[in-house]
């Protein structure tokens, strides 16, 4: 058996998987708890957000204490917060003596290969041609040109949804200049991601869990859509994105299927995807299940 342990910014994620031979693997367990590291900013973990974090693995540490799987057998990975807080190497430190569970800090670049190593697991990349993968974290947002045979090019920028939030998202429902402002904001922040697909022309978005598992549960019929991955016209994206953008944080929350977590960083996600989608012009989406953690089973 194998555990993994996704330590995001926003969200922690513990998948347990009992491996086999060739790479396949079964899922035994699952589990997200969403901590909000980044309440009090990415630069600093706030002691209420560091005690959640703690709390969280010491849950995922129960899990594997029943599950007879030893805490030195687990990894655990931390993203944009614990790779830019001031204090992540105190956190890292206190996980390991309250839980046993040594943790570490990954750059972009390593996030980026393990988004892909459980993307490809999950979605049919075409025969010809390559893909834009997009994983929307709380701290970054990692970007992935690839297809089935392997990566081109991938950047990790630090402008996930907690960071877009706390910067464009001061009323309610959020203002036009402040979809404005975030629009203007992303244009210079992912200028090497628009230098990338001029070298390399992709021709669909691929989105990894986040954000796009909302999409992928408001749009698509769970009965009929594949079990690892979702198919949706961007066309097809402008209503719900309209209706998301218009919304209420109350609204908002009594929508189906967004969960309690997503509710009040989706607009400035949706804001995100839009704005990558008109300057690229794809007119395909596809979700992926897997991103990360799955990646981390691999690879």
């Amino acid at each position: 058996m194998q555990a993994v342990i996704d330590l995001g910014t926003n969200t922690f994620h513990l998948l347990v998987a009992r491996t086999g031979d060739n790479g396949t693997w079964e899922t035994l367990f699952r589990e997200r708890i969403y901590v909000k590291l980044a309440e009090d900013g990415i630069h600093h973990i706030g002691e209420k957000a560091f005690q959640r974090g703690l709390a969280a693995v010491k849950r995922f540490r129960a899990t594997l204490d029943e599950m007879g799987i030893p805490a030195s057998d687990a990894r655990a990975f931390g993203t944009a917060a614990l790779r830019t807080a001031d204090n992540a190497g105190d956190f890292f430190r206190a996980l390991y003596e309250q839980t046993g569970i040594r943790g570490e800090a990954i750059d972009g670049h390593r996030e980026a290969l393990l988004i892909y190593n459980g993307v490809k697991q999950a979605v049919p990349f075409p025969e010809n041609g390559k893909v834009l993968i997009m994983d929307i974290g709380g701290g970054s947002v990692e970007f992935i040109i690839a297809d089935r045979e392997g990566l081109y090019w991938r950047h990790s920028f630090p402008v996930g949804v907690a960071i877009l939030f706390q910067h464009f998202h001061k009323h309610d429902p959020i203002s036009k200049k402040e979809i404005y402002d975030e629009q203007f904001f992303l244009e210079g922040a992912l200028a090497e991601l628009w230098t990338a697909l001029e070298k390399f022309p992709c021709e669909s978005l691929v989105g990894a869990s986040g954000t796009f598992d909302v999409i992928d549960m408001l749009l698509l019929d769970p009965e009929t859509k594949p079990p690892l991955y979702g198919h949706i016209k961007t066309e097809a994206l402008e209503p719900l994105y309209h209706r998301l953008v218009g919304s209420t944080l109350e609204e908002r929350r009594a929508m189906a299927h967004i969960p309690e977590e997503r509710v009040e960083m989706v607009v400035v996600a949706m804001v995100l995807i839009r704005y990558v989608l008109e300057r690229t012009g794809f007119k395909d989406i596809y979700t992926s299940v897997y991103a990360m953690k799955e990646g981390m089973l691999v690879g």
